[in-house]
Order: structure tokens, then C-alpha cells, then sequence
């Protein structure tokens, strides 16, 4: 971008994903104000900071306080590694393969460890001067997902030698429930992990916990424990589905326009006949389908749209107009009928994302989430940071 916002020069015949940084950190510091006193604000960026990019976005984040990273893979932790200063962690959310544990330790990385066989390996191969490198363990509180059973839990509680040689610096569970503050298993994974912290630290009093994700951190100050786990909210998802969404839009979508075409009479649009364009009706093929993230499932029925708007509509006034047929995977089509002739002839491109189409709207037209609209985004975009 420019010093007065406008997208600098790319490809015209590429779509343009314009991601605002911008309102990234305003989003985390917006999650940082929610926390209680003495919780820190960590920052999940696994999957290339949710596709949107982690050489840009992790610096920004540590700018800005963050000092807790989390990230999915070892490959993803030794990218993330070298854009940070030492005083950042990055915690390998679903641990490290047998064999790699010193390849992990080395790279300055901290594994979530999810059984005793792994802290003993990960003892067994980092240790030194009888302390092991920093690692992470996880308890199951009820997602039945990645994590210790509760069992195995108790019985690793007998073994005060292996927990205190393993160097355990951070303890965490994870909610499934999170996004819907009503639903009872919030309070009962609260408990049990509660439970667990009270456990654990009578073996490793240091150890730092972690519980709440993006709609976790807005469950109460009960949730908060040492360290939150934000991802998506940082992006834009709405992390209280149930109410206006307290953050901002981070990325804006815009597909360039190939061609603007009357038909002559009542015809069927794209693959399978799906939907009928009436006679007369002025339709728009948009560069952009189901290769770059614009799900095929949004195809039709009303459920996709995209907005005009600026110079094609001669004011600040926006157009939503609906998208028409299936999804191809280069291309997908609008009908702009309701524009008039001088702007359909101006018409060079329009967008899918931005603050009023959000990532939430599009994941609803396409029976989805915010997080797979994020994460699917493809890479033949022309890509500018604000």
C-alpha cells in the first residue's frame, strides 16, 4: 500500500487479498483488555498465521506485546522461530514426533506432550544436568481430542521425579463449547482443569496455565488462568457469534472482473444448470473460484454475494449483489443488474471480503466457519499489507 491506502501494482488479471495488520493488532490489543490482571495475551498462528501470513503478522504481534506464540508443527515453529527475538515462546500445539524431540529442543520450541511415554522420551533425549528442555503438557478436560486422559493424569501426579525433571512450563486444556456461553460443559471442563492446575502445582509450583481460546477469553475472568490462546478473533471471526462482533476486519478480497454480459433470454448458469438468469439480466465473471478459497458450497440459492462499490457506483454507497450458479474452480458469476449502464461499463472489479462481507457471512453462505473461509484462501492472490 501507498501512503494514502491505495493497493500498489500487481497483476490485474489476479485477484488482490488486501490484509490489514492494522486492525490485526488493534484486535489483539482488544483481546488483551479483556483479560484479567495478571493473564497475558499469547497469539495462535498456526497455518501460516490462519493463511494470512506469518512474516508479516508474527512481528507485528510481538510489537505489540505478545510474547506467547502458538503454532501447529514443527516445520511451522522453525519458521516462526527466526522472526522473533528469544524472549518469545512457541509452543508446538500438537506436540513432536518420536525421534525429533532434540531436533524440537534445539530449534528453541516447546512441545505440548499429551502422555507419560512422551515425557519420558522428551526427558530422555533433552535432558541435561537432570532437567529436560521447556515443554508443555495438556490435559483433556472433556473435548476428547488431543490431550491426557484424566487417568493417566492421576497416576502421573505419583511420579513427582518425572514431572519435576521434565521442565513442564506450561499446563493447558482446551473448550469445545467456547462459542456458545450457555452450553454447561464450559463450567464443567472449567472445573476439572481447575482441579488439575490445584494438582499439578503441588508437584511443579511454577508451572504457567492456559485454558481459554478466542470466545474463552470472553466466558469471564475465570477462564483466563496465566496465559490465553486467541486465533481467529486476531483475524476477524467473530468470537461471540451470538452478538455484534467486537473485532475488526482484517482482510478484504477483491476479484477483478473478465467479463460484463446481457443475456438475451432465459438462460442457465454454469456447471450442472443450477440457476436461471432472466432475459435481460446483466451478469459479471469475477477471476477467482473454488482454487482460491471461494467455496463451491456458497455456489447459487442466494447464499453467495459480493459488494461494489467506490468508483463503480460514483459514491461511497455499496452494492451487495448476489452471486449466481456454481462455483468454477478460476471463476464464479454475479448479477449486476442492479447497477446502471455507465457503471457496469466502469466496472473493473469487486469484493467478496471486507468490513461488511465479512469472513463469518461468507462461512454461513458456504455452510462453514470464518477459519476454513481464512485457511483456504488461495495463493494465486496478489497479496498487500496495510
Amino acid at each position: 500500500m501507498d501512503e494514502s491506502g491505495t493497493p500498489l501494482a500487481h497483476d490485474a488479471s489476479e485477484g488482490l487479498l488486501i490484509i490489514d495488520t492494522g486492525a490485526l493488532v488493534d484486535n489483539y490489543r482488544v483481546l488483551r483488555g479483556r483479560l484479567r490482571a495478571g493473564s497475558r495475551c499469547g497469539a495462535v498462528v498456526k497455518a501460516d498465521a490462519y493463511g494470512l501470513g506469518v512474516v508479516r503478522v508474527v512481528p507485528a504481534l510481538y510489537a505489540a506485546g505478545c510474547r506467547d506464540f502458538f503454532v501447529a508443527t514443527l516445520a511451522e515453529g522453525k519458521v516462526v522461530r527466526p522472526l522473533l527475538p528469544g524472549d518469545a515462546r512457541i509452543v508446538l500445539l500438537t506436540g513432536v514426533r518420536p525421534g525429533l524431540e532434540r531436533a524440537c529442543a534445539e530449534a528453541g520450541l516447546v512441545p505440548v506432550l499429551v502422555t507419560t511415554a512422551q515425557i519420558q522420551s522428551w526427558v530422555e533425549a533433552t535432558a541435561r544436568d537432570g532437567v529436560a528442555a521447556p515443554c508443555a503438557l495438556k490435559l483433556d478436560s472433556g473435548m476428547t481430542r488431543l490431550g491426557m486422559e484424566p487417568a493417566e493424569f492421576r497416576r502421573l501426579l505419583q511420579l513427582p521425579p518425572l514431572l519435576q525433571s521434565a521442565n513442564i512450563q506450561l499446563f493447558l486444556s482446551h473448550l469445545a463449547c467456547a462459542d456458545d456461553a450457555r452450553h454447561p460443559q464450559n463450567r464443567q471442563q472449567l472445573q476439572h482443569f481447575s482441579d488439575a492446575c490445584s494438582a499439578l502445582r503441588q508437584v511443579c509450583p511454577e508451572v504457567e496455565t492456559s485454558l481459554a481460546n478466542s470466545s474463552g477469553i470472553y466466558l469471564g475472568e475465570s477462564y483466563h488462568f496465566d496465559v490465553a490462546r486467541p486465533g481467529a478473533a486476531l483475524y476477524g471471526v467473530n468470537p461471540t457469534p451470538e452478538l455484534p462482533n467486537p473485532m475488526r476486519a482484517v482482510v478484504r478480497l477483491q476479484l477483478p472482473v473478465l467479463q460484463v454480459r446481457q443475456v438475451e433470454c432465459d438462460s442457465a448458469v454454469g456447471y450442472g444448470a443450477t440457476q436461471q438468469a432472466r432475459a435481460g439480466s446483466w451478469l459479471a465473471v469475477a477471476r477467482g473460484g473454488y482454487a482460491d478459497g471461494v467455496l463451491r458450497t456458497q455456489s447459487g440459492r442466494g447464499r453467495g454475494a459480493a459488494v461494489i462499490g467506490g468508483a463503480a457506483c460514483e459514491s461511497e454507497q455499496r452494492v451487495v449483489v448476489p452471486m449466481i450458479g456454481r462455483v468454477s474452480m478460476d471463476s464464479c458469476v454475479f448479477d449486476v443488474s442492479a447497477l446502471s449502464e455507465e457503471q457496469r461499463g466502469r466496472l473493473q472489479a469487486i469484493e467478496l471480503l471486507n468490513d461488511q462481507l465479512t469472513v463469518d457471512h461468507m462461512g454461513a453462505a458456504a455452510g462453514t466457519i470464518g477459519y476454513e473461509i481464512l485457511t483456504s484462501l488461495g495463493r494465486r492472490y496478489g497479496r498487500c499489507y496495510l
